[in-house]
């Protein structure tokens, strides 16, 4: 990268305006004797462009302004988007566009960011979230989000430039490119803003180990992918390789890009288990550095989380203690306990988790896999995390993955009861780990999220139906998989935020507000410190599972979750002293049946105290001071 000062960083690759007429184009082309730019709207043939040390290329073109369109052709035959790409207005197939970064008028100059433990995450789906799918239609439902809600940060799935028009985003090919449909790079801008003008922070989902099969020409340019090393998507991005130097600050600028030019908060990196890099210093150490080193010269708080299969503590360590230094992954192990529980589901992953006992231990130490036998691994998997700071973890109950990667895209409220669905909030909006929802689950949404594709070969469709097929077969799922490529399963996947809300899903939100809401005024229950500070207990007999809290300040708190589809009564041993019940699921305000036991005060003694709990339910009691 050029050496920058401050937020005065600017992308060293791609298209760059200089003054308002002028454009230099840089390029990384290593495999390519020659290269020329071709300005379409200049009518002039293409421009060889200078050749300079490492394979690079580049040139200044006059008389070029903000909107105008190139290709790069290579050896006099290939003409192909720009690799860095900031616009690609009509597809991944097309011309690529020139932008000028500099045309939107941030108004967010006093925004520093959230600290890491005041996130509450809701994920979006910009295609599906609103009827229009852009992201400018977001922003009328950010107080929504804020105040009826509660969350504080939104994340983004990917919005690289992919093929078509319907995507969940994994298929992007163009890194530095805001989906064309979604609204492209002032849409996404003007969301941002918005965002940061109510005090919502924004993450951004990136997909640094695989790009989509269709409209990826990376290959034509340079050795940007390998084959030493195989993901699920094909060959691996060559991170440690010859020539790797270059990728590498492509995938690093691309990062910096998102986070200054943007002003995004966070990047959520995905399946960093498809990132393959025997070199010395990771790429993801050295990704997270840079962006942790252009946070201090921003004057903002950015994070790096990711999505991790390896339960591998070193994803979160401190670089000094020989980890990558990212400041949170997301816990997959505790969702798939929860749904063992809640929804008694054994098939595939599920196999591998073992009720109440493996919940418990999710959210007193992290990860329930810390190096012990795995069935359906068929070896020994994760190490231990009960060193990490609950903030490294991020939890759910639902996210894209786990509900779109199930055959029909059924959500967790069309699976288990409504009292069921309350007890998984709370379990999540409770935790000491920093919580995450997917759209729509505040309010118990039903309708499917669906996996979906809008691929222009008909080959590539047909390999995208049979690997889903395929995909599924260890989960013995029967029946016919909706057709990916069907506009129909996007139609059916758009959450219902506009619409009006029966008795039940208007009671699941204020449930969801109501736990929020406790989680932010009370001291103990929102993101755990030291580990003394909160101690889980699986009553494994009765299917209950209590959490004692205790916070720097303010009283501390009890969490009763009770699993069992019964009434069922629990004795209480400890910890001693007068609790006031706080928040009950069973509630009427909740779409419940009031609890007349749950109306007083419990005192425990030594001798302890018999708590009765209706079917699927929670109670929340504050220690009385």
């Amino acid at each position: 990268m050029e050496a920058r000062v401050g937020s005065a960083w600017r992308l060293d690759l791609g298209a760059n305006l200089i003054g308002s007429s002028a454009v230099r184009f840089r390029l990384w082309a290593a495999r390519a004797k020659h290269v020329s730019v071709h300005v379409l709207d200049r009518g002039h043939k293409p421009i060889p462009m200078e050749p300079r040390e490492g394979g690079h290329f580049d040139l200044t073109v006059e008389g070029v302004r903000a909107g105008g369109r190139y290709w790069y052709v290579l050896d006099g035959e290939k003409a192909l988007p720009d690799p860095a790409s900031r616009f690609q207005p009509d597809g991944v197939h097309k011309a690529s566009a020139v932008i000028d970064p500099d045309a939107f008028a941030w108004t967010d100059g006093n925004w520093s960011g959230l600290a890491l433990n005041d996130l509450l995450i809701y994920e979006i789906h910009t295609g599906t979230f609103t009827p229009t799918g852009t992201f400018e239609a977001i922003i009328p439902h950010l107080e929504y989000l804020k105040q009826d809600v509660g969350i504080t940060a939104i994340e983004l799935m990917p919005v690289a430039q992919f093929p078509g028009r319907r995507n969940w985003g994994y298929d992007g090919t163009y890194l530095y490119a805001p989906q064309s449909t979604y609204g492209g790079p002032q849409g996404l801008k003007a969301l941002v803003n918005a965002c940061h003008a109510i005090g919502l922070a924004v993450i951004l989902d990136v997909v640094y180990n695989h790009l989509g099969p269709e409209g990826n020409y990376l290959a034509s340019f340079g050795p940007y992918f390998t084959d030493r090393y195989r993901t699920p998507w094909g060959d691996a991005i060559n991170y440690d390789g010859a020539d790797s130097d270059e990728v590498r600050h492509f995938i690093i600028s691309n990062a910096l890009y998102w986070v200054t030019e943007y002003h995004i908060d966070a990047l959520r990196l995905d399946a960093i288990h498809g990132i393959y890099d025997f070199s010395a210093t990771h790429i993801l150490q050295e990704l997270a550095a840079a962006v942790h080193d252009q946070a201090r010269r921003l004057g903002r708080r950015i994070f790096v989380t990711a999505e991790s299969a390896l339960n591998d503590t070193r994803v979160v360590t401190p670089p000094e203690q020989g980890g990558y230094g990212l400041d949170a992954q997301w816990n997959d192990d505790f969702h798939h306990a929860l749904r063992t529980v809640l929804a008694k589901e054994r098939a595939g992953y599920y196999q591998d988790y073992e009720g109440l006992k493996h919940l418990a231990k999710a959210m007193n130490d992290g990860f329930v896999y810390s190096g012990q036998y795995s069935r359906y691994h068929r070896r020994r998997h994760g190490n231990s995390s009960k060193g990490c700071a609950p903030s490294r973890f991020i939890v759910f109950s639902q996210n894209h993955d786990q509900i779109g990667n199930r055959a029909f895209g059924d959500r967790l409220s069309t699976q288990v009861s409504f009292e069921a669905l309350k007890v998984a909030a709370a379990a999540v909006l409770l935790s000491p780990n920093i919580p995450l929802l997917f759209m729509g689950e505040e309010s118990g949404e039903t309708a499917p999220f669906l996996y979906f594709i809008d691929h222009g070969d008909p080959a590539l469709v047909e390999a995208v139906r049979r690997g889903r097929q395929e995909e599924f077969a260890s989960f013995a799922w029967e029946g016919e998989i909706p057709d990916p490529q069907d506009p129909l399963t996007w139609e059916r996947s758009r959450v219902n935020i506009d619409g009006p809300l029966d008795a039940r899903r208007a009671a699941m939100l204020k449930w969801t507000r109501e736990l929020i809401g406790l989680r932010k005024t009370i001291p103990s229950l929102g993101v755990g410190g030291a580990h003394p500070e909160y101690h889980v207990v699986a009553h494994e007999e009765e299917n209950v599972l209590i959490t004692h809290r205790r916070g720097p300040q303010g009283p501390d708190a009890l969490v009763v979750l009770s699993f069992n589809n019964a009434p069922v009564s629990v004795r209480l041993c400890e910890p001693e002293g007068r609790w006031l019940p706080r928040l009950v699921s069973t509630a009427q305000e909740f779409g419940g049946d009031e609890q007349e036991c749950l109306s007083r005060k419990i005192i425990i003694v030594p001798a302890g105290v018999t708590l009765p709990l209706q079917p699927y339910a929670v109670a929340v009691f504050l220690r009385d001071t």
